[in-house]
């Protein structure tokens, strides 16, 4: 979905600038050229509705986040090393226990601003208890009485060492198992001040233990809950933005556009490829050829356009790595075909220097060529072992020169690995309903295990973005039927 953001235009009349902290002019399609036709004229919204809409969209986009993503952590935010807020942050912190170790080393001590981190204490324990810890409660309630604390310390009779072993203790057995050790630490710090100060810094970590058990506890009952809110949600923000469907209705319109020229030759009204349900698999299969620094993304996928390129960069890396895999085996032969951890060996150099293919300063051209090489010393020295000949010169330059020139998008191997992989991808999500993956195509198999690993990181976002999507696709396809002469609405 397309960030508020992105859809503000300011106004340059007087009205619009007089008005500008009360009302805000938003364009619906702003990435357009300027002659491209609008759906409808702009309007004016106010900036309220566009707070709300924003943080609509930022919550639906943490709702997205823990559906789809299966490794989801709460996670502590660093500020940079070195940074301005960092050494800020770090002078505040110090300037505060200072400030704490003094008080307390005044005559008589002052604890006010002890008991109020025993308070903050308290309530941090009490908010990892569940509702059979009844006894646990109690007990809490008991010894960090803060009123009785109060009492005992203008009396000069509050034992801060025996606070601090039942908090110590406490900690011990609420926290997860990996945390054991920190907390067993924190028994080796006589001085209060540094006991207190490590003891919130461990309780900050329990914290995100106990938020990242509720994410994974939850999970699996968010599933229709996060389909509604995350359905609703984008309802919301399109009611504010009729256009906010243009890009995914290209989209689809596209995919339904090459399907038709692609079954043109069938002699059917309604070849199987048009299906809706077909339609969908190709247009999100498109996703992972998207140019993304010129094409804009469709909304419906835009909060998941980092997976889709992550696993578009991981499509395009392994198709390489087949391509010259295969390379290797069809010019060596049966030579290599028996010799054991072989392919494995070849597998593992090749991967590792793909493994950069997608930084900047990344050069394939450079790359084959030193993969090629490579590949020559490692099967020569194989071969030789194993008592055949190793690769003449004429093998060897055939083999460089096959290698380097996957380079070319159009290569024949390439492109045939390309369609191999394209077809593998596509048919689990075809197979993913009945819950069997589907037959590996031939010359993927040293690359079966992270084909795999992709096809179902593929799968799973796809369908979950279909459970949400579905209602707005089928309008869509709707529309492109009835205006194409094809009239099939099954999904």
């Amino acid at each position: 979905m397309s960030n508020e953001a992105d859809h503000i235009e300011g106004g340059g009349d007087k009205e619009s600038e007089e008005g500008a902290q009360d009302r805000v002019r938003t364009n619906a399609s702003p990435r357009r050229g300027a002659s491209a036709p609008q759906a409808s004229p702009p309007r004016f919204v106010s900036v309220d509705e566009l707070l709300e809409t924003a943080k609509g969209v930022n919550n639906m986009a943490l709702a997205h986040e823990i559906m789809v993503n299966q490794s989801f952590q709460v996670k502590q935010s660093e500020l940079p090393e070195g940074s301005l807020e960092r050494r800020v942050k770090e002078i505040v912190h110090q300037a505060f226990w200072d400030f704490l170790e003094a008080q307390l080393k005044e005559d008589p001590p002052q604890y006010s601003h002890v008991i109020q981190q025993l308070a903050e204490i308290k309530e941090t324990l009490l908010s990892f208890l569940l509702a059979g810890h009844g006894h646990i409660r109690s007990r809490i309630e008991e010894v960090l009485d803060l009123t009785l604390i109060q009492q005992q310390a203008e009396k000069r009779a509050l034992d801060v060492g025996a606070l601090s072993h039942f908090i110590i203790e406490m900690m011990g057995s609420l926290c997860a198992p990996c945390r054991d050790e920190a907390v067993s630490k924190l028994k080796e710090i006589t001085d209060f001040v540094p006991l207190l100060k490590a003891i919130f810094s461990v309780l900050d970590l329990m914290k995100l233990d106990m938020a990242n058990f509720a994410v994974n506890s939850i999970r699996p009952h968010l599933m229709q809950q996060s389909i509604e809110y995350e359905r609703n949600k984008f309802q919301e923000f399109l009611d504010r933005q009729p256009n906010a469907l243009d890009f995914t209705e290209k989209w689809l319109k596209d995919t339904l556009k090459d399907l038709r020229r692609a079954s043109s030759v069938i002699a059917s009204s309604d070849p199987p490829a048009l299906l809706p349900a077909n339609v969908h698999n190709q247009a999100y299969l498109r996703l992972l050829k998207w140019e993304h620094l010129s094409e804009p993304f469709p909304e419906t996928v835009l909060m998941d356009q980092t997976r889709f390129q992550e696993m578009q960069q991981k499509t395009e890396q392994l198709v390489l790595l087949s391509s010259i895999l295969l390379i290797v085996y069809t010019t060596t032969g049966e030579a290599i075909s028996g010799l054991p951890g072989l392919m494995d060996k070849l597998k593992n150099t090749v991967h590792a220097m793909l493994a950069d293919m997608h930084t900047p300063s990344f050069s394939l051209q450079e790359t084959l060529v030193t993969t090629g090489e490579k590949l020559c010393m490692e099967l020569s020295q194989c071969l030789s072992q194993h008592g055949y000949a190793t690769l003449s010169t004429d093998n060897k330059n055939t083999l460089m020169g096959q290698i380097s020139a996957t380079i070319e998008p159009d290569n024949t191997v390439r492109q045939l690995m390309d369609s191999r992989v394209q077809s593998y991808l596509l048919a689990t999500l075809e197979s993913s309903q009945h819950k069997t993956p589907p037959p590996l195509p031939g010359g993927l198999t040293p690359i079966c295990k992270e084909l795999k690993e992709l096809g179902v990181r593929f799968s799973c976002l796809v369908n979950f973005n279909k459970l949400v999507f579905s209602p707005f696709y089928q309008k869509i396809l709707h529309k492109c039927y009835s205006s194409g002469g094809c009239t099939s609405t099954e999904t």
